[in-house]
């Protein structure tokens, strides 16, 4: 058990049942009455943000997450297995503890399993990738790096503005936060 004393950034405890990630907290002392603190918490199962004011000094559990490292091996019916790469078992998640992000799983890409007393709360994919351009308009003679923009399928089907110049078949990184081009990938 914490209270409130505790709390920082990252943290993570459990509310009614879920798991929340501390985004931000503030610990306030009016000059009238007792002391709180306002914090603004992440379902880490949802991703929602809730906002919950706390009295100082409120106990409640720490909620302990792991994060495992794991291979992507395939996709079908809205699930997705992967590999975990401490133990090697395979584990079956839902598409919804992934959410938009299963856009950027690719063959033996690797990810982090976002776990809580053994049971998965979420994939986090690394958040710079590179992938190979599937489909796209061809580049025109004379497009530069400081010109319009374009869109691009990418070998795991996700769609990014590209510039003019990216060709098919090019391998480039995109950063997969923000579903955003950042720049042709060396080779």
């Amino acid at each position: 058990m914490i209270d409130t004393s505790d709390f920082r950034n990252g943290l993570s405890i459990v509310q009614n049942g879920q798991v929340y990630q501390i985004v931000e907290f503030q610990h306030v002392k009016p000059g009238k009455g007792s002391a709180f603190v306002r914090t603004k918490l992440k379902n880490l199962v949802t991703g929602a943000t809730l906002e919950k004011t706390f009295r100082a000094g409120e106990k409640m559990e720490q909620a302990i997450v792991m994060k495992r490292p794991a291979s992507f091996l395939y996709g079908r019916d809205g699930e997705y297995t992967f590999m975990d790469l401490e133990d090697y078992d395979q584990i079956t998640v839902p598409g919804s503890a992934i959410g938009p992000q299963t856009k950027y799983l690719k063959d033996n890409g690797e990810v982090n399993l976002v776990m809580h007393e053994d049971r998965v709360l979420s994939v986090e994919v690394p958040a710079h990738m590179e992938f190979t351009i599937a489909e796209t308009d061809p580049g025109l003679r004379g497009d530069t790096a400081s010109g319009g923009t374009k869109p691009a399928t990418l070998e795991t089907g996700a769609v990014v503005q590209v510039p003019l110049f990216i060709e098919p078949g090019e391998k480039i990184r995109v950063d997969t936060r923000t579903d955003s081009y950042l720049e042709r990938a060396k080779s």
